[in-house]
């Protein structure tokens, strides 16, 4: 009889691992040490070479001694995964504190043709369409990884910063009979012998759980049908939605957002230096965050930048760009909150201003003149959420099961969602979602 060990297996050919035994002494200069990794690049000089090996999170350099460094590097190309064993070559200059003097490198693998496209530049010159068809490979360029790298980043402080709030985490389907904004722009799939959908939003689940939890949330792929081909729309993204219970007011929500985003931007500040150094990003401070009604926004910018509007009832892509100009100009802050939207653009769980029923206890958050969330407080009444509905012309038969809730008491909720893909992209000041999506998904791109 044979067991498997419970003891964690320390990986002693992992450059982190290294460089932490290099830190804490126990590693020293002119030890032996085993690396794994990707050739990145070879960089042939008279009687030696620079060999650049790509880890997980960063590019090594090796020194190959002709005649000192067993074998030779005609044996070896770009992209071969292998095991390098070295000499710890104390080296200010390093970012790792020393480099490597090759003893001799073992081939685990290698390709079997050439690469479609240049990856081991800074960074890899092509346009996002041509990056995308070779996405499978463009991401292992260390400017593309780190990007992904920071996504995680941000995914990871949005769930630790809650739990220790005290949220609670819970998956919603993805599969429903109606939508939380309606039937328009969801995508229909055949479900046995009925119609359903593909969830456009998980609003009313998370409401559901607010009876259950008080405190929930969630993140979980969101889909939406709609036929555009802007840079900052996808038709799949992942949803960071939250709710809570027993809220004072709709601006409790916003206080914690605005907490979570400092939390946010110091744990990508500590814990992913390395790939904010890759993309040359220093990110936006974030102090307490300007907010304005909707309706005097409009006036603002509309004075200020002598730029009548179009649209009375919600914000053109224009106009946020001007507000964070003006807010960054004046306030220094890259965020601003826009609250009060008017009832007629806000869904139907939106709870109206009880001083001005035109408009709703409701907001956007702006950052570098983009919305990147939207929140508000929702209606916790049965009567008044169902004459809502009829207002609006809403089947109610379709949304038996969420009202259930409201029938047998609600407290006082609220609650925003948060796009990953249209967050990251406007805090890495990137240009196009699609940069922040690792498989993305539009209107013309099933693949990879």
């Amino acid at each position: 009889m044979e067991y498997i060990s419970l003891e964690k297996k320390v990986d002693n050919y992992d450059i982190e691992v290294i460089i932490e035994k290099y830190k804490n002494g126990e590693i020293k200069n002119n030890d032996t040490v085993k690396v794994k990794g990707y050739i990145h690049r070879i960089r042939k000089m008279s009687g030696f070479a620079f060999v650049i090996l790509r880890t997980s999170r960063r590019l090594i350099q090796s020194v190959f001694t002709d005649g000192e460094s067993k074998g030779s590097l005609d044996n070896y190309e770009e992209e071969d995964t292998v095991i390098l064993t070295g000499t710890i070559v104390n080296d200010e200059r390093s970012k790792m504190g020393f480099e490597l003097r090759v003893i001799e490198i073992e081939k685990l693998s290698g390709p079997i043709e050439t690469l479609p496209i240049v990856i081991n530049k800074k960074q890899v010159d092509c346009n996002i369409d041509v990056l995308l068809d070779n996405r499978i490979i463009t991401m292992r360029n260390p400017y593309e990884r780190a990007i992904f790298k920071l996504v995680d980043g941000i995914l990871f402080a949005f769930r630790d910063f809650l739990r220790k709030e005290g949220f609670t985490e819970f998956i919603p389907p993805k599969i429903v009979q109606a939508g939380a904004e309606g039937g328009a722009d969801m995508f229909q799939i055949e479900y046995f012998d009925k119609l359903a959908y593909l969830n456009q939003s998980p609003q009313m689940y998370k409401q559901i759980m607010v009876g259950v939890f008080n405190k929930v949330f969630t993140t979980s792929p969101v889909f939406r049908a709609e036929k555009h081909g802007t840079r900052r729309h996808i038709n799949e993204f992942e949803g960071l939605d939250l709710e809570m219970g027993f809220i004072d007011s709709f601006e409790d929500i916003m206080v914690l957002e605005a907490r979570m985003m400092k939390y946010l931007v110091d744990v990508l500040n500590k814990d992913y230096a390395l790939e904010l150094e890759e993309i040359n990003l220093k990110l936006p401070e974030v102090k307490d965050i300007p907010m304005i009604k909707f309706a005097e926004v409009k006036d603002l910018i509309a004075k200020e930048y002598n730029r009548p509007y179009r649209d009375k009832f919600d914000l053109e892509p224009e106009e946020e760009k001007l507000i964070g100009k003006y807010f960054n100009e004046k306030y220094n802050s890259q965020f601003v909150f826009v609250t009060h939207y008017p009832e007629k653009k806000r869904p139907f769980y939106a709870k109206e201003d009880p001083k001005d029923s035109n408009y709703t206890l409701s907001f956007d958050l702006l950052l570098n003149g983009a919305e990147i969330t939207t929140g508000g407080q929702r209606i916790n009444d049965y009567n008044e959420q169902v004459a809502k509905m009829q207002r609006r012309g809403m089947d109610i038969t379709q949304f038996e099961d969420y009202l259930t809730m409201h029938k047998y008491g609600m407290p006082p909720h609220g609650g925003l969602g948060i796009g990953l893909e249209r967050l990251s992209m406007k805090l890495l000041q990137l240009e196009n979602i699609r940069m922040t999506t690792a498989f993305p998904r539009d209107m013309e791109r099933l693949r990879p």
